[in-house]
Parts: C-alpha cells; structure tokens; sequence
C-alpha cells in the first residue's frame, strides 16, 4: 500500500509543481524516480498509474463522468442530485457555469499524459529482474498511446487543449509552460498520425492475464471514431465558429465543409475492420440448439462476457470497473435495490418492433406520438398471454406456468409488447417479472418499487442493459463483466456513416448495417429473404434515408454505451433531442392502468423533466481557476457570453 501511495504522490507532483524539492527533501522511506525505475514491480506500478486515467463506461458513464446523464438514453433520479454533487445532473437542466465543480472532468487527464512522458523517458531494461529493452519499448509505446488517447478524449470534450509533444520541465520559461490550445483538425492531424504509427508497434492482442492493455486494434479503433467525429457537423463546416480563434490567432474550428474528412473516415474504418478481423476479432453470437442465431442471447451476453469466453468483438475495454454500483442503481428499491437509473421514453419509443419497423415515427408540438400504424405498434391495452421467443434467455425463470422462451408475462402493457430483443434486454419495465423475488416489478406510488422516493424510477423505467440475471442482489452476488469501451459492431457502424455520407450507393452500407440487425433478431433492409429468414425491408437507397436509417440502428445498437451524447453533439442535433421535456410513465399513478382520463393511471405518458440545452454547451467550458492561472487558455466558444 505504501508503495502506491508514494509513485501516485510522485507523478501528481511532477503534475503540479516542481519535483526536485519534493525528492531533495523527501524523507528516507519516500520513493525517488531512481528508485521506483529500477524496480520491476514499481516500474509496472508507474505504468498501471498512467493507464488509469482510461474512463470506467459502465459506472463512470452513468455518474462521475457522466455521459449517459448528459444523453438521452439514461435519466437518473434527479432526486439524487443532493448526493450526486459535481456530476452532469445540473447539465442536463442548464444549470452549469464555468466555475462548476465536474467530478469527472476529463481536464484531470494532463497528469495521466505527464505520468507517461515521464515514464518514457526513465523507464529502462533491468537485466537483473528480467527487464528487456523489448519490455520498456513496448511499455513506453503503450504510454505514447495513452498520451494520444487522452488528447482525444480531453479534445472531444473540449473542442481545443494545450498540445505537449514531450516532456516539459516544470523550471522552463512560462512560454513554454503556457503555450495556448492547439486548432482541432491540427490536434486530429497529428493524433492520426500517431495512432497509425502505433498500430504497426504494439501487439493484435495480449494473452488475458494482460487483458485491458493497449493494442495495434485499440489504436485503430481510436483513430476511427476520432476521425468520424471529426468528419461531422459539428467540426465540419460549421459557421458558427467562424471567427472564434485560439490564442494563436488561429481559428480554433474550419468552418469550411471539406467533404474528403469523410473520405478519411470511411478508410479509417474499414481498416480498422480489416485488422480486428485479422486478429480475430469477430461479432459475438449465440445460437439456438437448431443453430439459429438467439439475438437475445448474444446482445445479453455481448456486454458480459470477457474475450477468454469467447467475447471476440471486444476491441478495447477496462477490465475493472464499477459495474457493482450500475447494478445497485438498477435494481428496484423492493429487490434489494436503489433503483432510479431509468431509460427515457425516447428510447423506449426507439426500439424497433420485432417486424422491424419503427413504432414511432415522430412526435407532435404538445409531446404525443406519431404512431406508425403499419408497425402493429399500440399504447391500448395490455397482453392476455406470456410473450414467447425462441430463445434459451429467461427473465422469467420461476414465474408460475413459466414456458420455456418466455420473455414477458401475461397482462404487459401493449407498448412493450412485439417488440425486438434488444428492447427486452435494455428496458425493465412495470409488471416485469424480477426472479429473484418471485414477482413482477410494481413501479407504481407507494408500491414496492415505486415512488414517492427518490430511489424508484422517476419515469417509470429501470435499466437492464449490462445487468445480470445471474445477480442476487440482497445476497450482493454480482458475476464480474468487462468495461468495453470499443467493440467491433460499433465499428461496423461508423464504417457505414462514413461510407453513406463519402460514397452513398456504396453496397457495403446496407452489408454492414445489416450486419448488425441480423444478429439482433430483426429483417434486414432490402429485398427477398435475409439470413434469419425474414422477409427483408424495402427502402430507398438515397443518402438521406440511409442516413436516418444508420442513426436509428445505432440509437439501439449502441444505447446505454456511452456514444450517444457524442452522436447527438457531432451530429448538431442537441438542441433537437436534449432542449425538450423529458417524458415517461406517470410517476404519481397509483393504478396498474392506462385510462388517460384518470389522473391515478400508471401507463401514461407524462412529462418528467424540462431539460434545457444550449449552444455553448455543444462543448464544456475550462474551469475558470484554470483560465485564471494560464492567460493563453480561451474558454470554449459562446461560456462568455
């Protein structure tokens, strides 16, 4: 324990003050850099150190960091916000300034970049512990991906960040110490090349006792969503930008459209398809006993399986996270639980039915649903039989009369019935059937689950994606499950945006679209007779309806992942999805029932919260203590106003 505690006081040092005096003075039992670089075990330690600024996306996601806040997949209970201090609670409301406390603030990354600069330049082979020089090469290449993968992650959030090719003496002139941000395509430019670079030194994969390090894939992965983001409206001639300029002088954004940044994407992917390919990486499936696909299997156990289990699709992932806590937020209060981390209406309308088709198609000025009346889709009425799949998935474990493929039970709501795997995987809904407690959740006022309390869901969902079945929650039995941050159907994904938006026609766009549908269990768009033996969906092939299309997909495909924030933003479409009212279930409803007309009913749709999205916060503003302590520092466009 001492020795983590005195390499993590060291590296902060390095971060925020001159070291010297620290080590001149240190007392005897302190580490030295000297020290901690000839030593095997404390040299390794150094390296965790830097790796672990990389974000938690199963619990960081969802509260510290929190982009699933700032979505619109997830709602916590924003009721919590009285413990949840220093998240994006306030965000979502408009509530932010440039002096509010972010407990994630991705600005904190500068140390981690620091730590392996200094890595790199102390780190050495020590032959009389088995130290090669191969070992701190391939050590210090992964600190100079996790020095690009910060840049990324700190200019994704930020729009612009001071740019330190190597490390900086703390002693050196102030010109040198504050030096101003780096223009964004300039910072894509050089991170490009970096991470190109890389992938032709690090490995395709490590054995699993090293599982989490870096990779020749988790660097092409990393570039091609960089480099999508980059390709996209937000940063892509976007004029209202124009004329915003950095300390330099230089415009901080090219608000000049440049049609081959798509180009430059669409490439990215498919290389970046190509290699995990290579190595082996591969869309995660389960099959039925007559070899089917189970799309419910596979999109479950996607996101718990680790790669020594066959999860090949994994590309990048945290291997410890917080996945405790997602669970304890997820579970109904009556379970065992302190559920209020709920799922929006607006996703629960995005899933598709298991035709297909979209249930929705829009909505109206006062908030009410355009239904697609082709879909089979109704919001009257509730099932008079248990829904059956062929599917060895089984939520419904236990339950009286339980049949085997049975996903809901007798008396759900309409809304949630025929719809596609993925939305039973995602959504706990009222009347579901929780096994562990031998009974269907009640999410209503002053029942088991529900409210009044700040800990029941607010808009009368739970979450269940990345949630066990095989979770005890009172008996705190949780099986383990890896922090995937990319994995290859994402991939698949923006290799089709990018390809529609710089080539649109292109076959591959409907191939790798398609893709991903057939795994989930739903047609596939085109004609004649898909791989699961649906009849395909007809559309148009113009790049405007593929595009709404490739959006949809990846709104379900991706949800509760932590991208659709990003996709909202880079898309400029924030004012469209996060300025609005957020809607649900009727919290007060006391009534299992979806008579509009009686102010007790459970089942209808109700505004639960005014959020409030404005142009500035497309980016996040620098904390002010930093702008006051370096003058070269300009706060993200339209903070000052």
């Amino acid at each position: 324990m001492k020795i983590v505690r005195y390499i993590g006081i060291t590296a902060l040092c390095f971060v925020l003050n001159g070291c010297s005096d620290f080590i001149d003075n240190a007392p005897d039992d302190e580490l030295t850099l000297e020290m901690v670089f000839n030593d095997k075990t404390r040299t390794e330690d150094w390296l965790a150190n830097v790796y672990s600024g990389i974000p938690d996306p199963i619990w960081g996601f969802v509260r510290d960091i929190g982009w699933e806040t700032a979505g619109d997949d997830m709602t916590p209970s924003q009721r919590w916000l009285q413990w949840w201090g220093g998240t994006l609670l306030n965000y979502k409301v408009g509530n932010w300034f440039t002096d509010s406390g972010w407990n994630g603030s991705y600005w904190v990354l500068s140390q981690n970049i620091r730590s392996a600069y200094i890595f790199i330049h102390n780190a050495h082979a020590n032959p009389l512990q088995n130290v090669t020089e191969a070992d701190i090469e391939m050590m210090k290449n992964e600190c100079r991906f996790l020095i690009a993968y910060y840049y990324w992650l700190m200019t994704e959030c930020y729009g612009a960040v001071p740019y330190f090719d190597d490390l900086v003496d703390v002693n050196a002139p102030q010109d040198e110490l504050m030096k101003g941000q780096m223009a964004f395509d300039d910072m894509v430019d050089i991170l490009d090349k970096q991470l190109l670079d890389l992938s032709t030194k690090l490995p395709a994969a490590w054995e699993e006792a090293f599982f989490g390090r870096a990779t020749s894939i988790a660097c092409l992965a990393v570039r091609a969503r960089m480099l999508l983001f980059a390709a996209s409206p937000l940063v892509n001639g976007n004029d209202w930008y124009q004329g915003f300029k950095n300390y330099d002088g230089k415009e901080r954004f090219n608000s000049t459209y440049d049609a081959t940044k798509w180009s430059r994407a669409a490439k990215a992917c498919k290389e970046l398809i190509d290699a995990a390919h290579a190595a082996g990486h591969k869309l995660y499936y389960e099959y039925n006993d007559d070899g089917s696909i189970d799309p419910f299997m596979s999109c479950y156990n996607l996101q718990l399986k680790k790669t020594s289990e066959g999860n090949k699709e994994i590309l990048f992932a945290r291997p410890d996270c917080s996945y405790g806590e997602l669970e304890a937020h997820s579970t109904p209060r009556g379970c065992g639980g302190n559920g209020g981390l709920g799922i929006t209406q607006s996703l629960v309308d995005a899933f598709f039915m298991e035709n297909g088709l979209s249930p929705i198609l829009g909505y109206n000025a006062d908030g009410s649903p355009i239904i697609n009346e082709t879909s089979g889709y109704t919001e009257k009425g509730f099932s008079t039989e248990p829904e059956i799949r062929k599917t060895k998935w089984d939520p419904c474990r236990k339950s009286p009369d339980v049949r085997p493929g049975q996903i809901t039970m007798a008396n759900t709501y309409n809304m949630y019935s025929n719809r596609e795997p993925r939305f039973y995987l995602t959504v706990l809904f009222n009347g579901a059937w929780f096994w562990s407690e031998n009974r269907t959740v009640r999410f209503m006022n002053n029942e088991w689950d529900g409210g009044p309390t700040h800990d029941a869901p607010q808009n009368g969902y739970l979450n269940r994606k990345k949630v066990s079945l095989e979770s005890i929650p009172r008996d705190g039995k949780r099986p383990y499950r890896p922090g995937i941050l990319y994995r290859l159907g994402e991939a698949y994904l923006n290799y089709a945006e990018a390809l529609n938006e710089s080539s649109p026609g292109d076959p591959d766009i409907l191939k790798y679209l398609n893709l991903i549908r057939e795994r989930a269990g739903v047609p596939e768009y085109g004609t004649g007779t898909d791989n699961n033996g649906f009849q395909r969906i007809h559309c148009t092939n113009d790049q405007e309806t593929v595009r709404e299309l490739i959006r949809k997909e990846r709104r379900v495909e991706l949800c509760c992942e932590g991208i659709r924030y990003s996709d909202i933003r880079r898309w400029k479409l924030g004012e469209q999805f996060l300025n609005t009212d957020e809607y649900g279930m009727n919290f007060q409803g006391t009534s299992y029932s979806d008579d509009a007309s009686d102010s007790q009913s459970f089942f209808v749709r109700s505004v639960v919260l005014k959020r409030v999205y404005q142009k500035k916060q497309y980016w996040f503003p620098i904390h002010q203590t930093e702008i006051d302590k370096d003058p070269t520092l300009v706060q993200a466009p339209f903070w000052n106003e």
